[in-house]
């Protein structure tokens, strides 16, 4: 993956990955998945959809991004890719790999470009024709050699919808590059300090991820509620109200995230978030 490595290079190298030291590590194994899987002969990528088209209640509510709505991803398609690994095993014999779900040094959209999944999109996330853009990526990487699947088209054209929507300015003017520091996904989830001042009324009321860059998108008029039981919010996340939130309790976020990816960011996080949109609107 040699343009990807030298892309990847001039982006750390520009900061865009913020507090993000962990991005810097790994550099080779994220472009030779053979140092990651010795004996790898093939990257198969799949996608999982997530897209809720349900919305919090209470307008005023601070927000939270979809994916978020429900258990913790990573551990679902897990136990999915082990199940798709076994099945090839039974199929073809013996099959040495491992299963990836954003948790290893994997270039994922790259491969997914690659595969043909999707195109890398203006946002800079993998966008499929006929799914849009509101799901996980995940992969297999193998020794098995299979028959290679080649890119597909990018279909952004003209459209500038994500680059004009963006509240934080974090996708380049021409789009396809993201500076990480200023997207509120990772001032919201990522960033452990105090968001910075210079944020102040450009978080558009989100406490937890951000999906206005999907929700702009005219491919994402092609998603479809997912399937998967396990993404179903818990029954008093969409209802609860500005107040409710203001006024959260440990014992509620327990509650209410239980086995949740929002559990990354903890309750102290989560209420430091909140504070600081409040105080936007106080201010």
């Amino acid at each position: 993956m040699e343009e990807e490595s030298h892309r990847l290079e001039g982006w750390l190298n520009s900061g865009f990955h913020g507090k993000m030291s962990y991005m810097e590590n790994h550099f080779e194994m994220r472009t030779d998945p053979r140092k990651l899987v010795p004996g790898a002969k093939s990257v198969i990528t799949l996608m999982y959809n997530y897209h809720n088209p349900e919305t919090q209640k209470d307008a005023l509510a601070p927000k939270i991004s979809q994916y978020a709505y429900g258990k913790d991803y990573h551990q679902i398609i897990k136990a999915k890719l082990r199940e798709l690994l076994e099945f090839l095993r039974d199929k073809v014999g013996e099959v040495d790999g491992r299963c990836f779900v954003d948790s290893a040094p994997v270039l994922e959209r790259d491969w997914a470009k690659r595969s043909g999944t999707g195109w890398v999109g203006k946002n800079t996330l993998l966008i499929n024709p006929k799914a849009g853009s509101y799901f996980f990526l995940a992969e297999l990487i193998i020794d098995l050699e299979m028959e290679v699947d080649g890119p597909i088209k990018d279909y952004c054209g003209t459209c500038t919808r994500c680059i004009d929507a963006c509240p934080t300015d974090a996708i380049s003017p021409n789009g396809y590059v993201m500076d990480g520091s200023k997207c509120i996904s990772y001032l919201t989830i990522e960033l452990r300090e105090n968001i910075p001042t210079d944020f102040k009324d450009k978080m558009d009321g989100w406490m937890f991820g951000c999906d206005i860059c999907q929700e702009v998108c005219p491919w994402n008029r092609f998603s479809k509620k997912h399937q998967e039981p396990a993404f179903e919010p818990h029954p008093e996340l969409l209802e609860l109200t500005k107040n409710d939130w203001e006024e959260l309790t440990e014992e509620t976020f327990r509650k209410v995230f239980k086995k949740s990816a929002v559990k990354r960011t903890k309750y102290i996080g989560l209420t430091k978030n909140i504070k600081f949109l409040n105080s936007n609107q106080n201010s």
